[in-house]
């Protein structure tokens, strides 16, 4: 994003901390809302043009949304007010703010972040269904009919969020998709993530010990999302950001390769 966005985008969470979000149909408004923004050019180009007042930009607001929730209202309104380097942008802040008023409303008990990377799992495990809720050949409507059935055992806020990214992929590819909404997920939560690959499942006993370790050594509490992968032969890799534990079988097997060779 570019600078202005950076700031106004900070703005818009500022708003959004301040206003009360008590169920998961603000932050699927919002996410409407950005669909709506997203497919209209004139829309677009009017709530995102700098020479127009913030005031007849919430007057716009206020009556194309007008049956939307008032807090979904006041944060468009407030989003739409400030300063967006580009419009594409301006939606993607949309977007962004959409999703941290999902997580806003969820409870302690619900982790949409690791919702979201199951259902990244499972895309990514099977072929088929990657290519049902990405092609452009389906219908959005379709595709959404089809995450609700996959979702079912999840959160309101995971369904909602997912069947949203479906519909307006932003020319995304879905794990991409799905990854960016993880991470902007967790730190509305206050969490980050820890991507952990094994050979083997850990045990919820050793998950549970190597989050507690994670989260003393970085300083905050991570979530940990945990990958098996049967090519690392034993140990793990986790990745936290741009660090890189690596402590696989596998790479300790290359690196003694590699002083032989040497």
């Amino acid at each position: 994003m570019g600078s202005a966005s950076r700031s106004a985008l900070e703005a818009s969470k500022t708003v959004l901390a301040s206003m009360p979000v008590r169920s998961e149909r603000v932050g699927e408004e919002v996410l409407a809302a950005a669909r709506t923004i997203a497919s209209s050019a004139q829309l677009r180009s009017l709530l995102a043009d700098p020479g127009i007042s913030p005031e007849d930009k919430g007057g716009l607001v206020g009556r194309v949304f007008a049956k939307l929730d008032r807090t979904a209202v006041a944060l468009l309104a407030a989003m739409a007010a400030e300063r967006w380097s580009t419009q594409d942008e301006f939606v993607a802040g949309i977007e962004e703010i959409g999703i941290r008023a999902l997580v806003a409303s969820a409870g302690p008990e619900t982790n949409v972040q690791s919702e979201l990377f199951a259902f990244e799992n499972a895309v990514r495990s099977d072929s088929a269904l990657e290519l049902a809720v990405s092609s452009k050949l389906g219908s959005p409507e379709a595709k959404s009919t089809l995450v609700e059935r996959l979702l079912g055992g999840a959160s309101p806020q995971t369904r909602v969020l997912v069947s949203h990214l479906v519909r307006q992929p932003r020319g995304r590819r879905i794990g991409e998709s799905l990854r960016n909404a993880a991470a902007v997920a967790a730190d509305q939560a206050g969490l980050g993530i820890a991507v952990v690959r094994t050979a083997t499942p850990l045990t919820l006993a050793q998950l549970t010990r190597l989050q507690d370790v994670l989260s003393r050594r970085y300083g905050r509490k991570l979530s940990v999302n945990q990958v098996v992968d049967e090519t690392l032969v034993g140990g793990l890799r986790i990745s936290i950001g741009d660090d890189v534990i690596d402590g696989s079988v596998a790479t300790r097997l290359s690196d003694l390769r590699l002083q032989l060779v040497g």
